[in-house]
């Protein structure tokens, strides 16, 4: 891999192939020893201009590895071409390939399809923008997960910045083209731990631009409630696999929330933590004591706890926080929230208009046909989908593939599973995005589970 700039170089590339520019514009892919060079530019040319393709190859025998490079002139192009040819099969008798967005010679990972780095940009915004303004603005260049404005913390006004995440890297990359330049758009930088001091720090390539310190919320020390340390910023920890948008739906019933995001794995399973971020302490009090062991869904208890934001908040601010929580009730009237909303929220939120639960085939059933299912942002619980494909008829099972982001459905009628497919491909239930397709056939001669990847 060291060699590439010299190697790109000497096959004549076009300027700026021999680097990341711009960046993530270059992917990596995993592929066939058998497959060449013009093989790989004559599939990925469709997606946009490709700058260059370089296969790795062995010194001494000069065979491929099977691994190669594909440059493209746009870092959302390079996203779109990762997100449609994963998984697919570019020649009879070869594996599915594997693409990624590659990463900087130094660095061993790359990015995939659903990494949320790909997915989040940063941007400048007017301070009268509300989050409704910002999506608007946003949302001709793809489907918006969420917005989030950042606001002082002492006043609650706007600091005229912001995040929107999509749910495709594609799109993310679309907006940071071809957005406003006003608007300064970029992707965001993961939460590490950052000084009390600066919230954000300058870019390195302009000055002018702020970038968010980089953090890993889950770095966080968790702060002792009964030492009387209090925060704006709380940790939730679920034992149910809860969504983004469900626990975003929960703390946003307090009012002043301005943060709010779940914690993802390297694969984007939940890691059933969630950072959420209030606007003043008086909420963050309040959230604490009201969330902390509350039930949701039924039989699953929270637990919420302060981390520490960089703000040392010690016995003293417990008057304080009582008198701003008195401010932000307006009095007894209103000292207590009804969780009647929570605990009645539907178990499949979707927009789809389902037929009535329908019975299971028999577990012996033959299947007569499979689909295949890619989940994003993450999967959702074999229960949910049980619950939502079994409406279809002749469901036979339900299967999720460890450590990926994907499942099997199993029909014991064909029919059956056109229709499923036909009514659940590219919705949304319970927050997480389904593309459903019909599964490749297993291979008659085997009887060992096929591979799903």
């Amino acid at each position: 891999l060291n060699l590439l700039t010299s190697v790109m170089t000497g096959r004549g590339l076009k300027p700026g192939a021999q680097r990341d520019d711009p960046p993530n514009s270059r992917l990596f892919v995993v592929t066939s020893r058998s497959i060449t060079e013009d093989e790989l530019r004559d599939r990925f040319s469709d997606f946009g201009d490709i700058q260059g393709v370089w296969v790795v190859k062995d010194k001494q025998t000069k065979e491929s590895k099977g691994i190669a490079y594909v440059k493209f002139a746009r870092s959302s192009q390079a996203c779109l071409a990762m997100e449609e040819m994963h998984g697919k099969v570019l020649m009879d008798g070869t594996k599915p390939i594997k693409v990624f967005i590659a990463q900087s010679r130094s660095s061993a990972t790359h990015r995939d399809v659903e990494d949320e780095q790909l997915t989040r940009i940063f941007v400048m915004i007017p301070k009268s923008f509300s989050e409704e303004d910002l999506k608007n603005t946003f949302k001709e260049y793809g489907d918006i997960e969420y917005c989030v404005i950042i606001k002082n913390k002492f006043t609650g006004e706007s600091k005229g910045l912001g995040y929107v995440r999509y749910y495709k890297p594609s799109e993310a990359a679309l907006a940071i083209e071809l957005c406003d330049k006003a608007y300064r758009a970029i992707l965001a930088e993961p939460r590490t731990k950052a000084s009390s001091t600066e919230e954000y720090k300058s870019s390195p390539t302009d000055p002018g631009i702020p970038v968010p310190s980089t953090a890993d919320p889950g770095s966080f020390p968790v702060v002792d409630y009964r030492s009387g340390d209090f925060t704006r910023c709380l940790m939730m920890s679920t034992r149910a696999g809860l969504t983004q948008e469900q626990i975003f739906a929960l703390f946003d019933i307090i009012p002043g929330m301005e943060y709010c995001e779940l914690q993802r794995d390297s694969y984007g399973m939940s890691k059933g933590h969630a950072l959420i971020r209030y606007s003043n302490l008086g909420s963050a009090v309040y959230a604490k004591e009201k969330l902390n062991g509350f039930e949701y869904p039924p039989g699953n208890r929270l637990v919420v706890n302060f981390i520490d934001d960089g703000e040392d908040r010690r016995m003293a601010t417990q008057f304080v926080a009582a008198q701003m929580m008195a401010a932000v009730w307006n009095g007894p009237s209103t000292s207590q929230v009804s969780f009647s909303s929570v605990s009645t929220v539907p178990r499949i939120q979707t927009d789809v208009n389902l037929p009535p639960l329908k019975k299971l085939a028999p577990p012996d059933s033959k299947a007569k046909e499979r689909l295949f299912v890619v989940f994003s942002p993450s999967p959702l619980p074999p229960d949910v989908l049980e619950d939502v494909f079994c409406r279809f008829g002749s469901l036979i099972e339900v299967h999720l593939v460890p450590g990926r982001k994907v499942g099997y459905m199993k029909y014991a009628d064909k029919q059956c599973a056109d229709e499923a497919m036909a009514a659940l491909h590219g919705r949304v239930v319970n927050g997480v995005k389904m593309k459903v397709m019909l599964a490749d056939p297993p291979r008659e001669e085997s009887h060992k589970r096929p591979r799903t990847y």
